[in-house]
């Protein structure tokens, strides 16, 4: 039940974001929303993800946080897999290349995740592994 209920809640935020170009559902916990498009890894099929995001030096930086889970979200894999995915900021639409932030720059990005949503410091402490950071950078 959980995971249908979580399917069905994600195709709802998608469909108010869409229809109102980001007014409805374009924040979450103090970040803006933006819609990530990528290709399942196994499945082949087209998934779309709200996710919260603060800028970086010309990127979207968005966070596999998966609510404090103990593994990353679907899109983090499916962006691993292939690099290349689409966004959606308001009625705004982009070509962007991830690339999973490393070290040198981790901790000054988590620290400015946190001031800017302190939740996510929640989340890092309910989970095992270190959340990962992916930059979007536009094509």
């Amino acid at each position: 039940m959980g995971r249908a209920f979580f399917r069905f809640a994600n195709a709802i935020h998608v469909f108010l974001y869409r229809r109102t170009r980001g007014r409805l559902g374009g924040e979450v916990q103090g970040l803006r929303v933006l819609l990530l498009s990528t290709i399942g890894r196994r499945t082949g099929k087209a998934r779309v993800a709200p996710l919260g995001y603060f800028e970086h030096e010309g990127s979207y930086v968005i966070i596999a946080s998966n609510a404090g889970l103990d593994r990353n979200p679907g899109w983090f894999h499916n962006l691993k897999s292939q690099l290349r995915a689409t966004i959606e900021i308001g009625e705004k639409n982009m070509p962007v290349e991830a690339k999973v932030i490393g070290p040198d720059v981790y901790s000054q990005l988590w620290g400015r995740l946190v001031a800017l949503s302190p939740g996510y410091a929640g989340y890092a402490k309910r989970t095992k592994r270190k959340i990962p950071l992916v930059a979007l950078r536009p094509r």
